[in-house]
């Protein structure tokens, strides 16, 4: 089965969040599975695309309204990530080092749509699956099925895998023109509440439609940012499928970024090697209890209120544990997270920023992670860090509630029902109590390095999935 995955991140070549961890994962495994999966994504001005090789093996031109855009594809030789790689160049409007973020997104993702479907069209053979993730993508389904240029791809099946159905990608209806040419009649496949929703026509002309944990599909019935009827209405053809996490990549074994590299058998001396060089580069002490965040510095993450947080908690604390943090996002988030750094010396330290090798030594070497999410369609954090024997403290939602089960039920990690500030505080409690008994730590942490959260699984469940 040859399939196409369609996204705006990929891992490494450019990631922002979990889209990336998944697109970077998901076709190696099902190639593993005997498939050909493929990644077909722009091609950003990132490290990646300037350290490796690619071959042209696509020039033409798209049109996006009255303009006319030059395209070029690269494919990269090596096959090094396990799957083929294919980046579409755009000059002026794909060839920039950010992923997001830019006044004209929506021409950025449209033109690489088209760009996408132009070429597909030309292939002399039929991919079996085109899979679109996110509403970066979204407009794909409605164009190979409506469009008359892409008529010849119309009976090709479309997967949407919705990643976040917070972000839906909405523009107005004096942009229609940028859209290739189809029957107006079907205009309403493209409308919802007004204006033109990438997400939400993706959803009514996906041949199937996905969501990354079965909890988050429950979730988004009555929680979607607008799209719940919608969703209700197209539910029989929709499957929650939990993410599955890369263990080549994450592997505290194998993982060369660690300061040591250890397994299940020697988790006691390996956990103590990594904590110990993280504590010393950030200034904080070994022996305590060490509580980390890693992500984004979003409300959606509950980051809003991590400074009151580890501030009770390093009161409460007086001086026992240690708190650190890795993620950006909001500026006055990360503002008064630094301001912390000055209150606590010695107790606490944050990174603003991201750094890749850092996320993996902090996996490696902290003591509980925190996930206080108020959205969390699967979550991929509390995955690597049970594969490196952290116990993470999440709130009960969507893929975490999926992933982690409170000690308090026989499970291995520390549960909380709400985002907020009492609510975290006190699991933070129940984390320090947990940690005074070292017996139970070690029979948890060896537990939790065992779980399987591998991408094998969930591969297969997506092959199942294409074949219905």
């Amino acid at each position: 089965m040859e399939i196409i995955h369609l996204s705006a991140e990929c891992y490494p070549i450019a990631k922002v969040g979990g889209l990336g961890d998944v697109v970077g994962a998901l076709p190696k495994y099902q190639n593993k599975l005997g498939h050909f999966a493929k990644v077909v994504m722009p091609a950003y001005q990132t490290k990646f695309l300037q350290e490796n090789e690619f071959e042209v093996v696509y020039d033409g031109w798209g049109k996006l309204g009255f303009h006319n855009f030059p395209v070029r594809i690269f494919r990269e030789k090596t096959n090094k990530l396990g799957f083929d790689l294919y980046l579409v160049h755009i000059a002026g409007l794909m060839d920039r080092e950010k992923v997001y973020g830019y006044d004209d997104d929506t021409e950025r993702f449209l033109a690489y749509q088209i760009a996408v479907l132009d070429w597909i069209t030309q292939w002399e053979h039929k991919p079996d699956v085109v899979h679109c993730h996110d509403h970066h993508t979204g407009l794909v389904p409605f164009m190979m099925a409506y469009c008359e240029q892409f008529r010849k791809l119309s009976n090709i099946p479309t997967v949407l895998t919705i990643h976040n159905a917070q972000y839906q990608g909405q523009f107005g209806w004096d942009k229609l023109h940028y859209i290739p040419p189809f029957d107006l009649w079907k205009s309403g496949q493209l409308d919802w509440k007004g204006s033109i929703n990438p997400l939400a026509s993706a959803i009514k002309c996906a041949w199937r439609v996905t969501t990354v944990s079965p909890s988050y599909l429950e979730e988004i019935s009555f929680k979607a940012n607008g799209l719940e009827d919608l969703l209700a209405q197209e539910r029989s053809k929709s499957a929650g499928i939990l993410n599955g996490i890369d263990n080549e990549v994450w592997n505290p074994l194998t993982d060369p970024m660690l300061e040591k590299q250890y397994s299940v058998k020697t988790l006691e001396a390996g956990k103590k090697a990594n904590k110990e060089a993280l504590c010393s580069v950030f200034n904080l002490d070994p022996d305590k209890p060490l509580y980390t965040f890693i992500g984004r510095l979003v409300g959606e993450k509950g980051a809003d209120l991590l400074p009151e947080i580890f501030y009770n908690a390093l009161i409460q604390g007086n001086g026992d544990i240690n708190v650190l943090v890795l993620g950006s996002g909001d500026p006055q988030v990360e503002g008064r997270l630094n301001q912390l750094t000055h209150a606590f010396p010695g107790n606490y330290n944050a990174y603003i920023g991201y750094n890749e090798q850092l996320s993996h030594q902090i996996y490696a070497g902290a003591d509980f992670l925190l996930m206080p999410s108020r959205v969390e369609p699967c979550g991929l954090n509390q995955m690597y860090a049970l594969r490196y024997g952290t116990i993470p403290i999440v709130r009960r939602i969507g893929g975490l509630k999926d992933t982690v089960t409170d000690i308090g039920d026989g499970g291995f990690g520390i549960c909380h029902d709400q985002t907020s500030v009492w609510d975290v505080n006190h699991a933070i409690g129940r984390a320090y109590d947990l940690f005074l008994d070292k017996k139970k730590v070690k029979e948890i942490r060896k537990f939790m390095m065992q779980l399987d959260h591998s991408w094998d699984k969930a591969a297969q469940q997506y092959i199942d999935l294409y074949q219905i």
